[in-house]
Protein backbone atom coordinates (compact mmCIF):
# COMPACT_ATOMS: atom_id res chain seq x y z
CA UNK A 1 0.00 0.00 0.00
CA UNK A 2 1.13 3.15 -1.33
CA UNK A 3 2.00 5.93 1.41
CA UNK A 4 1.70 8.80 -0.39
CA UNK A 5 -0.38 11.73 0.71
CA UNK A 6 -0.12 14.49 -1.46
CA UNK A 7 0.24 13.84 -5.26
CA UNK A 8 1.09 17.22 -7.91
CA UNK A 9 0.43 16.23 -11.18
CA UNK A 10 1.48 18.49 -14.27
CA UNK A 11 0.86 21.69 -11.99
CA UNK A 12 1.36 24.77 -14.06
CA UNK A 13 0.36 28.33 -13.01
CA UNK A 14 0.21 31.61 -14.96
CA UNK A 15 0.09 35.21 -14.37
CA UNK A 16 -0.64 36.93 -17.51
CA UNK A 17 2.39 36.20 -19.52
CA UNK A 18 4.34 34.83 -16.60
CA UNK A 19 5.13 31.24 -16.23
CA UNK A 20 5.75 30.91 -12.55
CA UNK A 21 4.99 26.54 -12.32
CA UNK A 22 6.04 24.60 -15.67
CA UNK A 23 4.65 21.34 -14.80
CA UNK A 24 5.43 20.04 -11.35
CA UNK A 25 5.50 16.31 -10.49
CA UNK A 26 5.72 15.67 -6.67
CA UNK A 27 4.49 12.69 -4.84
CA UNK A 28 4.28 13.65 -0.56
CA UNK A 29 4.35 10.89 2.10
CA UNK A 30 2.24 10.32 4.99
CA UNK A 31 4.43 11.79 7.91
CA UNK A 32 7.16 13.11 5.96
CA UNK A 33 8.97 16.11 6.57
CA UNK A 34 9.26 17.84 3.28
CA UNK A 35 11.36 21.20 2.21
CA UNK A 36 10.76 23.49 -1.26
CA UNK A 37 13.73 24.64 -1.63
CA UNK A 38 15.08 27.15 -4.05
CA UNK A 39 16.09 31.12 -4.82
CA UNK A 40 13.45 34.07 -4.89
CA UNK A 41 10.69 33.91 -7.83
CA UNK A 42 11.78 29.94 -8.40
CA UNK A 43 7.93 29.08 -7.49
CA UNK A 44 8.37 27.30 -4.35
CA UNK A 45 5.40 29.40 -2.32
CA UNK A 46 3.29 29.46 -5.25
CA UNK A 47 3.63 25.60 -4.88
CA UNK A 48 2.55 25.66 -1.54
CA UNK A 49 -0.08 28.04 -1.88
CA UNK A 50 -1.89 25.50 -4.45
CA UNK A 51 -1.36 22.94 -1.82
CA UNK A 52 -3.02 24.98 0.64
CA UNK A 53 -5.90 26.13 -1.84
CA UNK A 54 -5.03 29.82 -1.89
CA UNK A 55 -4.20 29.66 -5.68
CA UNK A 56 -5.68 27.83 -8.18
CA UNK A 57 -3.32 25.91 -10.74
CA UNK A 58 -3.79 26.91 -14.49
CA UNK A 59 -3.11 23.61 -15.62
CA UNK A 60 -2.81 20.12 -13.40
CA UNK A 61 -4.17 18.50 -10.54
CA UNK A 62 -3.70 17.88 -6.36
CA UNK A 63 -4.46 14.32 -5.07
CA UNK A 64 -5.22 14.43 -1.43
CA UNK A 65 -5.40 10.45 -0.38
CA UNK A 66 -5.82 9.89 -4.02
CA UNK A 67 -8.63 12.36 -4.15
CA UNK A 68 -8.28 15.54 -6.28
CA UNK A 69 -8.74 18.38 -4.53
CA UNK A 70 -7.99 20.90 -6.70
CA UNK A 71 -11.10 23.07 -6.76
CA UNK A 72 -11.87 22.21 -3.24
CA UNK A 73 -11.30 25.45 -0.99
CA UNK A 74 -8.98 26.19 1.37
CA UNK A 75 -11.16 25.98 4.50
CA UNK A 76 -12.14 22.49 3.55
CA UNK A 77 -8.78 21.04 3.19
CA UNK A 78 -7.04 19.27 5.65
CA UNK A 79 -3.82 21.20 6.43
CA UNK A 80 -3.32 24.29 8.39
CA UNK A 81 -0.39 27.08 7.28
CA UNK A 82 2.19 29.16 9.39
CA UNK A 83 3.81 32.15 7.77
CA UNK A 84 6.44 34.05 8.31
CA UNK A 85 4.64 37.02 9.38
CA UNK A 86 2.54 35.04 12.04
CA UNK A 87 -0.63 36.76 12.42
CA UNK A 88 -1.88 36.08 15.83
CA UNK A 89 -4.44 37.93 17.41
CA UNK A 90 -2.99 41.11 19.59
CA UNK A 91 -5.99 41.28 21.51
CA UNK A 92 -5.34 38.02 23.06
CA UNK A 93 -3.73 35.99 25.19
CA UNK A 94 -1.43 32.89 24.33
CA UNK A 95 -4.35 30.51 25.24
CA UNK A 96 -7.26 31.88 23.09
CA UNK A 97 -4.71 31.94 20.06
CA UNK A 98 -4.17 28.26 20.20
CA UNK A 99 -7.86 27.93 20.97
CA UNK A 100 -9.42 30.05 18.37
CA UNK A 101 -9.45 27.66 15.81
CA UNK A 102 -11.09 24.50 17.67
CA UNK A 103 -13.85 27.63 19.67
CA UNK A 104 -15.09 28.48 15.93
CA UNK A 105 -15.59 24.80 15.93
CA UNK A 106 -17.94 25.06 19.44
CA UNK A 107 -16.24 22.04 20.82
CA UNK A 108 -16.56 21.62 24.35
CA UNK A 109 -14.38 23.69 26.56
CA UNK A 110 -13.09 21.04 28.77
CA UNK A 111 -12.04 19.19 25.76
CA UNK A 112 -10.65 22.22 24.22
CA UNK A 113 -8.72 22.93 27.45
CA UNK A 114 -6.89 19.51 27.69
CA UNK A 115 -5.65 19.95 23.60
CA UNK A 116 -4.76 23.72 23.75
CA UNK A 117 -2.35 22.60 27.42
CA UNK A 118 -1.20 19.30 25.78
CA UNK A 119 0.28 21.81 22.70
CA UNK A 120 1.94 24.06 24.85
CA UNK A 121 3.55 21.26 26.48
CA UNK A 122 4.36 19.99 23.15
CA UNK A 123 5.92 23.41 22.20
CA UNK A 124 7.30 23.67 25.33
CA UNK A 125 5.42 26.72 26.49
CA UNK A 126 3.38 25.34 29.48
CA UNK A 127 3.24 28.40 31.73
CA UNK A 128 2.66 30.78 29.07
CA UNK A 129 -0.75 30.34 28.49
CA UNK A 130 -2.11 33.49 30.29
CA UNK A 131 0.88 35.46 28.66
CA UNK A 132 -0.09 38.37 26.39
CA UNK A 133 1.47 37.31 23.03
CA UNK A 134 3.06 41.01 21.67
CA UNK A 135 5.54 39.86 25.31
CA UNK A 136 6.46 36.98 23.55
CA UNK A 137 10.11 36.96 21.88
CA UNK A 138 9.81 35.94 17.81
CA UNK A 139 11.19 32.38 18.33
CA UNK A 140 8.08 32.22 21.09
CA UNK A 141 5.54 33.57 19.06
CA UNK A 142 6.59 31.50 16.18
CA UNK A 143 5.93 28.18 18.54
CA UNK A 144 2.35 29.87 19.45
CA UNK A 145 1.52 29.85 15.95
CA UNK A 146 2.32 26.54 15.19
CA UNK A 147 0.63 25.56 18.38
CA UNK A 148 -2.52 27.35 16.63
CA UNK A 149 -1.88 25.32 13.60
CA UNK A 150 -1.31 22.16 15.28
CA UNK A 151 -4.09 22.03 17.65
CA UNK A 152 -6.92 21.61 14.72
CA UNK A 153 -5.27 17.95 14.11
CA UNK A 154 -4.49 18.79 10.76
CA UNK A 155 -2.93 15.81 8.27
CA UNK A 156 -0.49 18.35 6.53
CA UNK A 157 1.42 21.65 8.23
CA UNK A 158 2.65 24.15 5.33
CA UNK A 159 5.26 26.35 6.47
CA UNK A 160 6.11 29.49 4.51
CA UNK A 161 9.53 30.43 5.56
CA UNK A 162 8.71 30.72 9.50
CA UNK A 163 11.67 31.40 10.28
CA UNK A 164 12.72 34.65 8.22
CA UNK A 165 12.06 36.66 10.88
CA UNK A 166 14.28 35.34 13.47
CA UNK A 167 17.90 36.17 14.60
CA UNK A 168 20.74 33.75 13.29
CA UNK A 169 20.79 32.03 16.79
CA UNK A 170 17.53 31.55 17.48
CA UNK A 171 16.89 30.39 13.90
CA UNK A 172 19.11 27.65 14.03
CA UNK A 173 17.37 26.31 17.82
CA UNK A 174 14.14 26.88 16.02
CA UNK A 175 15.01 24.43 13.03
CA UNK A 176 15.94 21.29 16.07
CA UNK A 177 12.47 22.67 17.32
CA UNK A 178 10.54 22.04 14.31
CA UNK A 179 11.96 18.74 14.04
CA UNK A 180 11.48 17.45 16.80
CA UNK A 181 7.68 18.64 16.96
CA UNK A 182 7.21 17.06 13.47
CA UNK A 183 8.02 13.55 14.84
CA UNK A 184 6.37 14.06 17.93
CA UNK A 185 3.08 14.86 16.70
CA UNK A 186 3.77 12.24 13.38
CA UNK A 187 2.04 14.66 10.50
CA UNK A 188 3.51 15.87 7.37
CA UNK A 189 5.49 19.19 7.34
CA UNK A 190 5.93 21.01 3.78
CA UNK A 191 8.28 23.55 4.56
CA UNK A 192 9.24 26.61 1.87
CA UNK A 193 12.62 28.15 2.70
CA UNK A 194 15.57 29.83 0.10
CA UNK A 195 18.42 28.89 3.25
CA UNK A 196 19.85 25.83 2.07
CA UNK A 197 21.31 24.85 4.86
CA UNK A 198 17.71 25.09 6.76
CA UNK A 199 16.54 22.96 4.36
CA UNK A 200 19.43 20.53 4.67
CA UNK A 201 19.48 20.44 8.33
CA UNK A 202 15.69 19.88 9.02
CA UNK A 203 14.62 17.80 5.89
CA UNK A 204 13.98 13.97 4.83
CA UNK A 205 13.31 14.83 1.04
CA UNK A 206 14.60 18.41 -0.06
CA UNK A 207 12.74 19.63 -3.52
CA UNK A 208 15.30 22.08 -5.23
CA UNK A 209 13.32 24.04 -7.40
CA UNK A 210 14.28 27.06 -9.99
CA UNK A 211 12.16 29.17 -12.61
CA UNK A 212 9.33 27.12 -12.24
CA UNK A 213 11.02 23.83 -12.56
CA UNK A 214 12.16 20.68 -10.19
CA UNK A 215 15.89 19.97 -10.64
CA UNK A 216 16.07 17.49 -8.05
CA UNK A 217 14.71 15.50 -5.40
CA UNK A 218 16.37 13.47 -3.13
CA UNK A 219 17.59 13.10 0.81
CA UNK A 220 19.65 15.75 1.88
CA UNK A 221 22.70 13.70 1.90
CA UNK A 222 21.77 12.71 -1.89
CA UNK A 223 21.21 16.91 -2.51
CA UNK A 224 24.27 17.79 -1.42
CA UNK A 225 26.45 14.67 -2.39
CA UNK A 226 25.27 13.63 -5.94
CA UNK A 227 23.86 17.10 -7.25
CA UNK A 228 21.96 16.09 -10.67
CA UNK A 229 23.10 19.27 -12.39
CA UNK A 230 24.98 22.53 -12.27
CA UNK A 231 22.48 24.55 -10.96
CA UNK A 232 21.85 21.68 -7.50
CA UNK A 233 25.77 21.82 -7.15
CA UNK A 234 26.22 25.65 -6.91
CA UNK A 235 22.86 26.32 -5.01
CA UNK A 236 23.40 23.69 -2.68
CA UNK A 237 26.76 24.26 -0.59
CA UNK A 238 29.65 25.75 -1.83
CA UNK A 239 31.47 23.54 -5.29
CA UNK A 240 34.12 23.60 -7.95
CA UNK A 241 32.78 23.02 -10.93
CA UNK A 242 34.51 21.44 -13.58
CA UNK A 243 34.04 20.69 -17.51
CA UNK A 244 35.59 17.42 -18.03
CA UNK A 245 35.12 14.24 -20.56
CA UNK A 246 33.99 11.27 -19.37
CA UNK A 247 36.65 8.72 -20.49
CA UNK A 248 35.59 5.63 -19.97
CA UNK A 249 33.33 4.18 -16.70
CA UNK A 250 35.11 5.27 -13.38
CA UNK A 251 37.80 7.43 -15.61
CA UNK A 252 36.83 11.37 -16.01
CA UNK A 253 39.67 13.86 -17.24
CA UNK A 254 39.81 17.40 -16.81
CA UNK A 255 42.78 20.07 -16.41
CA UNK A 256 45.43 18.01 -18.32
CA UNK A 257 44.90 14.76 -16.40
CA UNK A 258 42.68 11.46 -15.79
CA UNK A 259 41.74 11.17 -12.35
CA UNK A 260 39.64 7.55 -11.55
CA UNK A 261 35.97 8.32 -10.09
CA UNK A 262 33.45 5.88 -9.21
CA UNK A 263 30.83 7.18 -11.51
CA UNK A 264 29.72 4.95 -14.77
CA UNK A 265 27.18 4.73 -17.41
CA UNK A 266 28.20 7.65 -19.33
CA UNK A 267 29.43 7.60 -22.64
CA UNK A 268 32.90 6.92 -23.82
CA UNK A 269 34.70 10.50 -24.15
CA UNK A 270 31.30 12.18 -23.42
CA UNK A 271 31.25 15.85 -22.34
CA UNK A 272 30.64 16.22 -18.52
CA UNK A 273 30.82 18.50 -15.67
CA UNK A 274 32.46 17.53 -12.63
CA UNK A 275 31.42 18.47 -8.94
CA UNK A 276 34.51 18.22 -5.73
CA UNK A 277 33.73 19.93 -2.66
CA UNK A 278 35.78 22.36 -1.12
CA UNK A 279 36.14 20.05 2.06
CA UNK A 280 37.09 17.26 -0.51
CA UNK A 281 40.44 18.48 -1.72
CA UNK A 282 43.46 18.23 0.62
CA UNK A 283 46.71 20.94 -0.38
CA UNK A 284 49.91 18.36 -0.13
CA UNK A 285 53.60 18.89 -1.05
CA UNK A 286 53.81 19.52 -4.93
CA UNK A 287 55.87 15.98 -5.58
CA UNK A 288 52.21 14.22 -4.08
CA UNK A 289 49.86 15.33 -6.15
CA UNK A 290 49.02 15.93 -9.81
CA UNK A 291 47.36 19.31 -9.60
CA UNK A 292 49.79 22.24 -8.66
CA UNK A 293 49.19 25.54 -7.70
CA UNK A 294 50.09 28.95 -5.56
CA UNK A 295 48.22 29.46 -2.73
CA UNK A 296 46.49 32.74 -3.76
CA UNK A 297 44.24 33.52 -0.49
CA UNK A 298 43.56 32.82 2.87
CA UNK A 299 40.59 33.43 4.72
CA UNK A 300 39.77 32.80 8.21
CA UNK A 301 35.98 31.30 8.75
CA UNK A 302 35.91 30.29 12.81
CA UNK A 303 35.58 26.67 11.76
CA UNK A 304 38.13 25.89 8.94
CA UNK A 305 40.00 28.43 6.67
CA UNK A 306 38.88 29.23 2.93
CA UNK A 307 41.94 28.83 0.86
CA UNK A 308 41.92 29.91 -2.88
CA UNK A 309 44.63 28.14 -4.59
CA UNK A 310 45.45 29.12 -8.31
CA UNK A 311 46.51 26.50 -10.76
CA UNK A 312 47.01 26.82 -14.59
CA UNK A 313 43.63 25.80 -15.71
CA UNK A 314 41.50 27.76 -12.58
CA UNK A 315 40.85 28.21 -9.08
CA UNK A 316 39.79 25.80 -6.84
CA UNK A 317 38.16 26.81 -3.41
CA UNK A 318 39.49 24.43 -0.74
CA UNK A 319 37.99 24.35 3.17
CA UNK A 320 40.66 23.24 5.45
CA UNK A 321 41.43 23.46 9.30
CA UNK A 322 45.64 23.87 8.10
CA UNK A 323 46.78 27.58 7.42
CA UNK A 324 48.98 27.85 4.31
CA UNK A 325 50.63 31.25 3.47
CA UNK A 326 49.76 33.02 0.68
CA UNK A 327 52.08 32.34 -2.38
CA UNK A 328 53.05 29.21 -1.24
CA UNK A 329 53.51 26.35 -4.50
CA UNK A 330 51.05 23.48 -3.39
CA UNK A 331 49.65 20.38 -4.86
CA UNK A 332 45.81 19.35 -4.64
CA UNK A 333 44.88 15.92 -3.97
CA UNK A 334 40.86 14.22 -3.92
CA UNK A 335 40.28 10.56 -4.60
CA UNK A 336 37.73 8.73 -6.72
CA UNK A 337 35.16 9.03 -3.87
CA UNK A 338 35.24 12.95 -3.90
CA UNK A 339 34.50 13.37 -7.91
CA UNK A 340 30.69 13.15 -8.65
CA UNK A 341 30.04 13.00 -12.47
CA UNK A 342 27.14 14.98 -13.97
CA UNK A 343 26.01 15.36 -17.44
CA UNK A 344 26.71 18.72 -19.01
CA UNK A 345 23.90 20.85 -19.82
CA UNK A 346 23.70 23.83 -21.86
CA UNK A 347 22.81 27.15 -19.47
CA UNK A 348 21.76 30.53 -20.71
Amino acid sequence: MSDALIELKGLAKNYGDQQVLKGIDLTIQKNEFLTLLGPSGCGKTTTLRIIAGFEDPSAGEVLFDGVDITRIPSHKREVNTVFQKYALFPFMNVYDNVAFGLKLKKMDETIIDHKVMNMLELIGLPDFAKRDVSSLSGGQQQRVAIARALVNEPKVLLLDEPLGALDAKLRKGMQTELKKIQREVGITFIFVTHDQEEALSMSDTVVVMNEGIIQQVGSPTDIYNEPENRFVASFIGESNIIEAVMKKDLLVSFDGYDFDCVDKGFKNNEDVEVVIRPEDIDIVKPKNAKLHGVVKSIVFKGVHYEIIVETPKRDYLIHTTDYFETGLEVGLTFGPDDIHVMYRMDWE
